[in-house]
């Protein structure tokens, strides 16, 4: 079976890894089809899809990258055209739903953008075999899911996988017994079944006057090498205290794990530099759902290396769901 595979320049190394993994299989080959992102002089997007006809009849897999609100728009205009090239199936895979923390309204004039980006992407048009799919991967509300209309059909997946396998070959790498650490309780109620066998250990935040501290809810890290996991972080503020207050309990060692390292304004590079005390990450994992964010990271004093950052590729979980 052929599949086309069309995503945004940010997407284009995740789409050839994709499409070169995809090329040793047998059943399925998933072929690059090419996008020319231009603009006009008034910088609207000039849209081109060179030798279209082939897609006619095809199933078609997207590769978006919605990190930057001005980038939505031209990539809207290419999956609302698809359908209408005569494409059989449309993919829509969203790695990161960036709106997913402005999902509630709990004062009067606030918006949830989270919605509205849920409608424009649910008026893809329909495909010669029915609704678009859009995947998304670790959604950070999941009721969302239901913020998307009839004419889509959202599937909600995990890269948690991507952290278990490789704690399994980590485990192999220290000394110290492996410990799961949830931020807060929306982390644990959403991840916890995930990590059977190992010990667990829950945060929370405290307020105290004007302040909110993070303390240890219920668990005991005492002699394990912690790794606290998360779908998101955004300044890093709430999973470095985190950290601080594990290596104050007793943690031997604390690692970290984000599907999403959004991290905008550059505030991953916190976790770069050295902590004076000591209290440092011994490894912090991250996907590759935010391109432009992990490509800072790597690209940042390079002499210097890239500090406790990994990436764990979504490749092969977007192998599994496109096979």
């Amino acid at each position: 079976m052929i599949k086309y595979l069309l995503a945004y320049r940010e997407m284009g190394e995740l789409a050839k890894a994709l499409g070169e993994s995809m090329a040793t299989q047998d059943s399925t080959t998933l072929v690059p089809k090419h996008i020319e992102w231009n603009r006009f002089e008034n910088n609207y997007p000039n849209l081109f899809i060179p030798k279209v006809e082939e897609i006619d009849g095809s199933d078609v897999v997207f590769l978006a990258n919605l990190e930057k609100p001005e980038t939505i728009f031209e990539q809207l205009a290419i999956i609302h055209a698809l359908p209408r090239y005569g494409v059989r199936s449309l993919t829509i895979v969203l790695p990161y739903f960036p709106t997913g923390t402005m999902e509630r309204v709990d004062n009067e004039g606030q918006v949830a953008t989270a919605m509205t980006l849920a409608r424009l992407l649910s008026a893809t048009p329909l495909t010669m075999n029915g609704p678009a799919r859009i995947v998304i991967f670790d959604i950070h509300a999941l009721p969302e899911r239901f913020y998307f209309g009839d004419a889509v059909i959202p599937q909600l997946v995990s890269a948690i996988p991507l952290l278990k396998s490789r704690l399994v070959k980590f485990a192999e790498e220290t000394d110290d017994p492996l410990a799961i650490c949830f931020p807060d309780e929306g982390a644990r109620k959403r991840f916890g079944n995930m990590f059977p066998g190992y010990p667990q250990i829950i945060c929370d935040k405290i307020r105290d006057g004007n302040s909110r501290n993070v303390v240890i809810k219920e668990g005991d890290p005492r002699g394990y090498h912690v790794v606290i996991v998360d779908d998101l972080v955004i300044s890093g503020g709430t999973t470095n205290e985190c950290k601080k207050v594990l290596f104050a309990n007793g943690a031997a060692a604390v690692s970290a794990y984000v599907t999403h390292p959004a991290f905008p304004q550059k505030s991953w590079k916190r976790f770069i530099e050295r902590d004076p005390e000591g209290l440092n990450f011994s490894n912090f994992w991250i996907t590759d759902s935010c391109p432009n964010t992990v490509s800072e990271i790597f690209s940042y004093n390079k002499h210097q290396g890239h500090g406790p950052f990994e990436v764990l590729s979504l490749v092969d979980p977007l192998l599994e769901m496109l096979s």
